[in-house]
C-alpha cells in the first residue's frame, strides 16, 4: 500500500502530496537516459507519486512525459494512464511580452498538448517575467478561454507573491496555486503570502524543498565549496544558502536536521521534507529526480512527524539566519542580480519544433 497521501484541491482534481519535478530532466542537470526516466515513471505512479511538474521551457520535458504515457496506455490501458496528472507552466518569452498575441498563446497551450499526448492539461501554472512589460492579465484570459475549451482543467500561477497574484484575483480568475521556493532555508512564501493565500482558496507546490540537493547528508562537514558548479541548480540553491547565512550556519542547520533525524531513523533531507509539509497552506512538495533511485528515502517523509522540541531545535537555527527577505522571487526578478542573472530568459521558442 503507498504511503504517498493526495490532496484534492478543486472538485476532481487531486494531487499527490509529493509531486516529481521535471526541472533535473532538462538541459544543463547531467546526462540523462531517456528509457530508464520513462520506466522509473512508472515506479514512482506505482509508489503513489501520481502528480509530475514541467514547463513548456524545460527542454524535452514534456514530450519526455507524453512518451511515458503514450507507453502507459499502450500497456497498462487508458484509464491506468489517466492516474497521472501532470503539470505544465506557460513561461512566454521576455522578448515576445510586449508583442504576444492571443493566437500564439493557444498555440503555445496546443504545443503542451501535443507533446504530452494529452487531449486535456491538468494544471497550466502562469508566469511572466516582467509585469511592466505586455498585457500580462489579458493572457490569463486566453489561457481561461482555453479551460472553458476543455483544453486545461485548472489555472495557477509561479514565482510570485500578493502583489503579483492580486491583479488575476481582482480580475475574477479563480486560480488553484501558486508554485513557489518554499525550504527550511527559504521561509519567503511565511512573509504574508501563506495567510493571504488562505483566503483565495489558493495552495502552495513547493519546489526547493531539499535545495538542489545541499539538504542532504552528502554535504554535511563538507567545506564550503563556492559557487563553481556547471549545474544551474546548485548555483541557485548555493546562493539561497548564501543569504541564508555563512556556511557555518548552514552547516550548523544540517546537523540539527541530522540530529532529529536519528530520533526518527530517518535522513536529514526527510527531516527539511517534513518541516514544509508542517507549513500553512502546503498541499504538496516538488523532489527532483532522473531516476528512482532514491524514491524509498523520500517516502521516508510519511512515517513521521516533527515534535516541538524537533521543531524548537530547527527555529533556534533559523533564528540566526540573515534571509533570504522580502517577498516570494523578489531576489530573483532583478535580471541584473546574481540571483537573476543565471537565469534562461528565451527559451519557450527556441525549441525546433514548430509550433
Amino acid at each position: 500500500m503507498s504511503l504517498a497521501k493526495t490532496s484534492e484541491l478543486r472538485p476532481g482534481y487531486e494531487v499527490s502530496s509529493l509531486i516529481r519535478g521535471g526541472w533535473q530532466l532538462a538541459g544543463g542537470h547531467g546526462k540523462v537516459d531517456r528509457a530508464k526516466v520513462i520506466t522509473d515513471m512508472e515506479v514512482f505512479l506505482e509508489a503513489g507519486i501520481t502528480t509530475i511538474d514541467c514547463a513548456d521551457i524545460y527542454t524535452g520535458v514534456e514530450a519526455i512525459i507524453g512518451d511515458f504515457i503514450k507507453d502507459l496506455r499502450i500497456r497498462r490501458g487508458k484509464s491506468f494512464a489517466e492516474r497521472v496528472m501532470v503539470h505544465t507552466k506557460l513561461v512566454p518569452d521576455l522578448d515576445r511580452l510586449p508583442e504576444l498575441c492571443p493566437a500564439d498563446v493557444e498555440k503555445i497551450i496546443d504545443r503542451s498538448l501535443r507533446r504530452l499526448n494529452v487531449e486535456r492539461l491538468d494544471l497550466v501554472q502562469f508566469f511572466w517575467w516582467d509585469m511592466s512589460l505586455g498585457k500580462a492579465v489579458d493572457v490569463l484570459g486566453i489561457l481561461k478561454t482555453c479551460q472553458d475549451k476543455g483544453k486545461l482543467a485548472n489555472l495557477g500561477v509561479t514565482n510570485w507573491d500578493i502583489e503579483q497574484i492580486n491583479q488575476f484575483i481582482d480580475s475574477g480568475f479563480d486560480l488553484v496555486s501558486a508554485q513557489v521556493q518554499f525550504s527550511i532555508l527559504d521561509r519567503r512564501p511565511l512573509n504574508g503570502l501563506s495567510e493571504w493565500m488562505e483566503l483565495q482558496k489558493m495552495h502552495f507546490f513547493c519546489y526547493g524543498v531539499l535545495a538542489g540537493g545541499f539538504l542532504t547528508s552528502k554535504w554535511l562537514g563538507a567545506p564550503d565549496p563556492g559557487f563553481s558548479f556547471s549545474n544551474r541548480s546548485l548555483v541557485k540553491y548555493r546562493l539561497i544558502i548564501d543569504e541564508f547565512g555563512s556556511w557555518n550556519l548552514f552547516q550548523e542547520l544540517l546537523q540539527a536536521l541530522k540530529t532529529i533525524g536519528n530520533k526518527y531513523g530517518v535522513s536529514l533531507g526527510s527531516v527539511a521534507l517534513r518541516w514544509i509539509f508542517d507549513q500553512p497552506q502546503v498541499a504538496a512538495a516538488i523532489v527532483g529526480a532522473r531516476y528512482a533511485t532514491n524514491l524509498s528515502q523520500t517516502l521516508e517523509v510519511f512515517k513521521f512527524n516533527l515534535d516541538a522540541v524537533d521543531k524548537a531545535q530547527i527555529a533556534a537555527v533559523q533564528e540566526k539566519s540573515s534571509g533570504p527577505l522580502g517577498a516570494v522571487y523578489e531576489l530573483e526578478s532583478d535580471r541584473a542580480s546574481r540571483h537573476g542573472s543565471i537565469m534562461k530568459y528565451n527559451l519557450n521558442t527556441l525549441s525546433t519544433e514548430k509550433m
